[in-house]
């Protein structure tokens, strides 16, 4: 039987008065990935930032290893293992790579010699400072960094935004890699979406705050120009 890592409940979360997040329902199992989808202004990257705990919960339950987490520090949620990974990498732009990945070492399961290996140009380079490395190296360093704090959930916020496609591919290899190899939950946030369903198994369509169609990678792909007419720009 597979045992639910992370259970949300009609949660409803926003900036300010607004809500951006209008009552959405998600459950990720043990292990499982799931890709979040939508155009932008959907409410992807806030749902992150709900789970995260860096928006507060206006509404609803947010359970994970079911324990109610709803009112909980980013630091808290970080320590129970709910990585994020966000859209700004926020790295120490004046620290070296190995110094960026030393603050977030808590000297367990992920260590600098496995972040290296998963990510070789990263031990190549891991006496530059952040601001020496280029996108795609941040990006790295920014995934690196948050498996650092042994994450058995990992929250990515658009991971292959403005990186060259040589790039991407490297990236996409380790994300798979690291799928397969660890028993790691994933979220991923992705313009790219089928380039997310090639990372998680499972996907959801969010629009305006609300879950529009979910299903397993096979069911959304079999379907793929209805999702592909809920994912186009309008103007």
């Amino acid at each position: 039987m597979t045992t639910d890592l992370l259970e949300i409940r009609n949660v409803v979360s926003g900036y300010g008065p607004t809500r951006i997040i209008n009552g959405i329902d998600l459950t990720l199992p043990m292990g499982g990935g799931l890709a979040l989808l939508g155009r932008n202004g959907a409410g992807k990257t806030t749902l992150l930032c709900t789970i995260a705990g860096r928006l507060a919960l206006k509404e609803g339950s947010i359970r994970f290893n079911s324990a109610e987490i709803g009112g909980f520090s980013p630091s808290q949620r970080c320590r129970l293992g709910i990585g994020f990974v966000p859209q700004e990498r926020q790295i120490f732009a004046t620290l070296s790579v190995e110094e960026n990945l030393r603050i977030a070492d808590l000297r367990r399961g992920w260590t600098m010699e496995r972040v290296y290996e998963l990510f070789p140009r990263l031990a190549e380079r891991r006496k530059n400072g952040g601001s020496q490395l280029s996108g795609g190296e941040q990006q790295m360093l920014a995934i690196g960094r948050a498996l650092m704090s042994q994450p058995t959930c990992l929250l990515l916020d658009e991971p292959f935004e403005g990186l060259a496609p040589v790039i991407v591919d490297m990236l996409l290899e380790a994300l798979i890699k690291l799928r397969k190899e660890s028993e790691m939950s994933m979220i991923i946030v992705e313009q790219h979406a089928k380039l997310a369903l090639e990372i998680a198994e499972q996907g959801m369509v969010i629009e305006r705050g609300q879950v529009r169609v979910s299903g397993s990678r096979e069911s959304l792909l079999q379907d793929w120009t209805e999702i592909e007419d809920m994912l186009a720009v309008t103007h």
